[in-house]
């Protein structure tokens, strides 16, 4: 995949960012680099690695730190609700600021 002029000027429209021909030109060039290095990536054949859970992995034999996913907490939605001015359905109700 690779961007046209056009469609860095559209994109940066699409943001609200004012870029001049030049600027839109070194653009252009670098997300087609960027382009043209996930294609590259996606290219090498991955069949049989495995995922590691952090780059160390592959050159260090390290434990893995993760906790067991439990509640360790009882629910105080309620108590923490309770001096709020509104709820509603556990959610917090505030005045509308931007109409």
């Amino acid at each position: 995949m690779s961007l046209t002029l056009t469609d860095v000027t559209r994109i940066a429209k699409l943001a609200r960012l004012e870029l001049d021909k030049a600027h839109a030109a070194t653009l252009l060039g670098e997300l087609n680099g960027i382009f043209a290095l996930a294609e590259q990536m996606q290219a090498v054949d991955t069949t049989g690695v495995e995922p590691l859970a952090q780059p160390l992995s592959a050159i260090m034999q390290l434990p893995l730190r993760l906790r067991e996913d439990v509640v360790t907490e009882e629910n105080r939605r309620d108590a923490y609700q309770a001096p709020a001015p509104k709820t509603q359905d556990g959610l917090y109700l505030v005045p509308k600021v931007i109409e």
